[in-house]
């Protein structure tokens, strides 16, 4: 079975990622293909990248990279739950992709994006080159979710089923990309 991470992209005290994120780790599981894990970069909580060495070389120093390098190591698929800041990606973000190159490669990543009328998708457009610098492959499909606020009540959102429809083609391709991409990760 092929493990996939879920990925909380947003460390900002009031968060939706948290609701969002959750939403679609149950949607994950009820598709069946693989198995999930919910990683919330919040809880991670990497400092601003603090190896001396770089991380094309893999030599890390501290506990808390050590704890990333094997997380990411061990996936084989991603979804970023990822909102927009300032027409940009979280900077938490940024800095969790920054800290490892080689764990990375040869694996898909998808989208589950919120926020006002973009839906976030300026935030994902920022992040997808930054994905294939690290040779990994973005996936066409996502989840979109504009005007989210209203879907969100006590901590849990409630979309409507055209998203949840949008969850199970991604999961679909997800799996074909993973899948596809597995040889070339064997060989690294």
């Amino acid at each position: 079975m092929l493990n996939l991470k879920v990925v909380l992209t947003s460390t900002r005290p009031g968060r939706v990622n948290l609701p969002i994120g959750n939403w679609f780790l149950a949607e994950a599981l009820a598709h069946g293909h693989f198995a999930v894990e919910l990683v919330d970069l919040a809880e991670l909580a990497l400092p601003l990248l603090d190896e001396a060495k770089h991380p094309r070389f893999a030599q890390y120093e501290h506990e808390h990279t050590k704890r990333w390098s094997a997380i990411v190591s061990a996936a084989d698929a991603f979804v970023f739950v990822i909102p927009e800041y300032n027409h940009g990606m979280p900077p938490a973000l940024l800095n969790a992709l920054d800290y490892l190159f080689h764990e990375w490669a040869y694996k898909p990543a998808a989208f589950v994006n919120y926020g006002g009328v973009s839906a976030g998708t300026r935030s994902v457009q920022m992040t997808k080159p930054v994905l294939t610098a690290l040779k990994m492959m973005p996936i066409p499909e996502s989840v979109s979710i504009p005007f989210f606020q209203p879907m969100v009540e006590a901590g849990v959102f409630t979309p409507p089923e055209s998203t949840q429809k949008s969850a199970v083609a991604l999961l679909n391709e997800l799996e074909r990309w993973a899948a596809a991409l597995k040889p070339l990760r064997a060989g690294k």
